[in-house]
């Protein structure tokens, strides 16, 4: 494993995979702030990054690694966020 790809010896197939089930969970998490959003005004802004997660995943190309990682861990990043931030 290499500090620029931790998916060194993964097919670029799998980290695919893995980009768009770590979206997927991201996902889950905004519409579910976004339904039980307490104002109108914070409903609003946890639908718009649906839409903003939802373009940036059909931006990347499926074959571009580089930029497959780097969404991956920004997406982890923000799981942990928001997990940390729901459970206290």
């Amino acid at each position: 494993m290499t500090a620029t790809d931790p998916y060194e010896n993964v097919p670029t197939t799998l980290v695919y995979d893995t980009f768009a089930e770590t979206a997927t969970q991201l996902t889950g998490l905004y519409v579910r702030r976004s339904d039980t959003a307490p104002t109108p005004e914070e409903r609003q802004l946890w639908w718009q990054k649906v839409m903003t997660l939802r373009d940036a995943k059909r931006s990347v190309p499926a074959h571009d690694r580089v930029q497959l990682i780097a969404h991956i861990q920004q997406w982890n990043t923000e799981l942990k966020a928001l997990k940390v931030e729901q459970h206290g």
